[in-house]
């Protein structure tokens, strides 16, 4: 971890042209085998001193989101006695993972439409729903998208954390991101995005990737791209533990 900052600040150092912000990852792929119980990543920072107004202290919103995926959000209510589907709303290109650091409330840094904009904070990214043949995203507070958001944070994968962010110098940051053990293997995408005076200050991005390894990889390849084989495998799979649990357990 240490390294990973000294790594940074020579890096910013030795760079001809300052960037307004400087980021650094302490590893940059995270790899799932039989055991993975979770991980947890730690980005750096550094914000070019330049682009700070001396009268005030920069913000800083971390968010991380995961692969895209679709899921569908159900309506229920009770009738004849049984709880039943009657509406939904499908989510489409919805991150599988969504995390959101700050220093601070995102609220606190900015005003409403600039938070909206930049999608600093979880309930200010863009969610694209399809509602009949329109396709948008909605407000905050509509039903659905709170059921998906509830769903999602049960679940661990999606998650705000308002003092996630430390300054360990007064232009130095650091945040801890947590890879649940559920996280889905895929591309990742971490976006940090600076806040100074109430307006977007600077921006940059850095790929992350989960990945499954050795065995678990090529079980996965194989249910991805031979999924009638992997059927027949697993099948003949559970016929044989069947079969072998049959003679050890049986009485005579």
């Amino acid at each position: 971890m240490a390294a990973s900052l000294l790594a940074l600040l020579l890096l910013l150092a030795g760079t001809p042209a300052r960037a307004e912000l400087v980021l650094s990852l302490s590893k940059a792929r995270v790899t799932i085998t039989s055991n993975f119980t979770g991980d947890t990543l730690v980005l750096f920072g550094v914000i070019d001193p330049g682009v700070v107004a001396p009268s005030a202290s920069p913000d800083v919103v971390v968010t991380v989101r995961g692969p895209r995926e679709s899921f569908t959000t159900w309506r229920k209510e009770r009738r004849f006695g049984l709880w039943v589907n009657v509406d939904g709303r499908s989510f489409l290109a919805a991150p599988s993972y969504l995390a959101v650091l700050a220093n601070r409330p995102p609220a606190d840094m900015a005003d409403a439409e600039t938070l909206r904009w930049e999608q600093a904070g979880l309930d200010n990214n863009r969610l694209l729903q399809r509602i009949g043949s329109d396709y948008a995203d909605v407000v905050p507070q509509d039903p659905f998208r709170q059921a998906f958001l509830r769903v999602k944070q049960a679940q661990g994968l999606y998650f705000e954390r308002p003092a996630g962010v430390e300054f360990i110098a007064p232009n130095v940051f650091r945040a801890t991101i947590p890879i649940p053990g559920t996280a889905p293997i895929g591309a990742y995408e971490v976006v940090v995005k600076t806040f100074n005076g109430g307006a977007l200050a600077g921006q940059g991005t850095l790929p992350l990737e989960v990945a499954k390894v050795d065995f678990e990889q090529t079980v996965a390849i194989t249910a991805q791209d031979y999924p009638w084989l992997y059927g027949l495998a697993t099948a003949l799979m559970a016929l044989t533990v069947g079969f072998i649990a049959n003679i050890a357990f049986r009485r005579d």
